[in-house]
């Protein structure tokens, strides 16, 4: 597997962890006090670490850090979309869809040189 691929995998298994980290104690833990929530989360979170670092640091070894962040932040919103859906049940709106044509636009500004060279 080439070092994108890897970085890419890598990144999208930390986002479910990290979405699950950030809001899933919104769901399951509502009735519990906001500090027992935030040391679930954190717990949850060091998974995410342990792919998200190495993520990067294979990540920025083939592409600037600019690069790897927009693609981190297209990775975010193709997981949070499902997961807020499928998990929170939150209605699906024209939001999402403004917000995905929003980072297509960045996606194309960031990876234009490395597309179309120059």
């Amino acid at each position: 597997m080439n070092r994108v691929t890897t970085s890419i995998a890598l990144l999208c298994c930390s986002n479910v962890f990290m979405t699950f980290a950030w809001y899933g104690h919104l769901r399951n833990m509502s009735h519990r006090p906001w500090i027992i929530a935030a040391l679930c989360s954190w717990g949850i979170a060091l998974f995410e670490y342990l792919l998200q670092v190495p993520a990067n640091r294979i990540g920025h070894t083939v592409m600037p850090v600019g690069q790897l962040k927009i693609l981190q932040e297209v990775i975010t919103l193709t997981v949070f979309i499902p997961f807020s859906i499928l998990f929170l049940k939150e209605k699906l709106t024209l939001d999402y869809l403004g917000a995905g044509i929003c980072l297509l636009g960045a996606v194309f500004f960031i990876f234009r040189t490395k597309i179309f060279g120059g």
